[in-house]
Parts: C-alpha cells; structure tokens; sequence
C-alpha cells in the first residue's frame, strides 16, 4: 500500500463515519510519517523573496510515468498544481485529525501554512485552471488545520463562489465544496448550505451518484442541517 493509497482509503473510512482504534490511528500516522520527503532546509530558513512555492514541501508525488494522483473523488487532475497539492495537503489533514499534538506534524502544518499564503490558489482570487479545484482542497485543509484563521476559510468560500460559475465544469468542484461544507463550523457553513440546498435536495433522491463517497457527503450535511431536507 502506498501513502495516497493510505490516504484515500482513511479519508473515505471516516467520511462514512468509522472510527479508528488508538492502534490504527498509531499505525496510519507512523506509515505516513515515514513516507514523507524530509527538505533539507525548513521553510521558515528560506528567504522571504524564494517562497513563493506553489508545490510540496514534505509530501511530493512519486513520478510515474508521468501519471497524476487521483483525488478522494476520483478525478485525475490535468496538472499537478492540483494532483501534487491533493495529495499533500489531504495526508497533512489526516495526520493533523489523528496525531494534533505531534510536533513533526504541527512544524510540517505551520510551514505549508506560510507556503499556502504565498500560492495564488492558496490565498488569492483565483479561478483559472486546476487553481479553482486546488483552492478547494486548501479550504479543506485549513478547516482542520486552521479554524481561527476564519478570514481566510472565507476568502476560499468566496473564491468558489465567484468562480464556480466562471465556465462549465465537471460535478467534482461541487461535490468537494460540499464535502468542505460538511466540515465546516456551523456558523461558516449555514449560509453556504441554504444557497445549496435546493441542488442537495435533487441530489438525494437521484439514485445513482457520481461517486460512492458523495451519498455519505449528504448523509453528513443532512445530519448537522435536518431543518434544510
């Protein structure tokens, strides 16, 4: 099993609600901590004018044959702004929710925090390419990552509402904004929720989903917002 194996089939776990015992909590974090690319300078010790780093910094993609990392939905993104930012910052996610206090993964959270405040896809108004789907998984991240940092959740919301209708897109951007929104304090997510509700609603009687993942990604929000279903 790879990492992004690893990560995919955890994400997914707990999506539908499992819950990992202390052991396998102990054994996802030790397999993915070993299968990190150590930089041989932190980023805090790079030069304010060279941090403009717009891919990992401790998680970097294998090549193969030139193939993307697909995401937990299932898209083969066309570049790797997105297939390489995928794949870091969702197993940083997952190591954050089941080892917080780890001091390996605190350092590695704070450096790509300070990475993603200097990426346009990570901090700015961005909708061009994969940078539009890329924001996305940036909005995951600092949710679990991040939660005081509440103007920047917002910016990333706003950055998908702005874009989302920018030109015809596959169902993939939409779902994972749902999925962010499944995560998101109530407070953040009520308004965002309300404007979807109606398209949640189809989406729940249709009887065939896009993906296996997405009937749990309603089955969340309906449980924290039964008053909108």
């Amino acid at each position: 099993m790879t990492a992004h194996d690893l990560m995919i089939k955890t994400d997914h776990y707990l999506i539908k609600g499992g819950k990992l015992s202390k052991e396998q909590r102990a054994e996802t974090v030790s397999f993915l901590l070993a299968a990190r690319d150590i930089p041989a300078v932190r980023f805090t010790d790079v030069p304010i004018s060279d941090k403009r780093r717009m891919y990992p910094l401790f998680y970097i993609p294998p090549q193969n044959a030139g193939k993307k990392l697909k995401t937990i939905l299932g898209q083969t993104p066309k570049t790797q702004i997105l297939s390489a930012n995928m794949y870091e910052l969702e197993i940083l996610r997952i190591l954050h929710l089941l080892a917080p206090d780890n001091r390996e993964v605190t350092d590695m959270i704070k450096d790509t925090h300070k990475r993603l405040k200097a990426t346009c896809f990570g901090y700015m108004d961005d909708g061009v390419g994969e940078c539009f789907d890329a924001s996305l998984v940036v909005l995951r991240f600092i949710t679990a990552t991040a939660q005081d940092e509440t103007e920047w959740i917002r910016s990333r919301i706003d950055n998908y509402n702005r874009h989302c209708k920018d030109r015809e897109r596959p169902w993939y951007p939409l779902w994972y904004y749902w999925l962010c929104l499944s995560e998101l304090p109530r407070e953040t997510a009520d308004s965002e929720i309300l404007r979807h509700r109606d398209e949640m609603r189809r989406q729940y009687t249709v009887k065939r989903a896009p993906h296996p993942i997405c009937p749990y990604i309603l089955q969340n929000i309906l449980v924290k917002y039964p008053q909108y279903f």
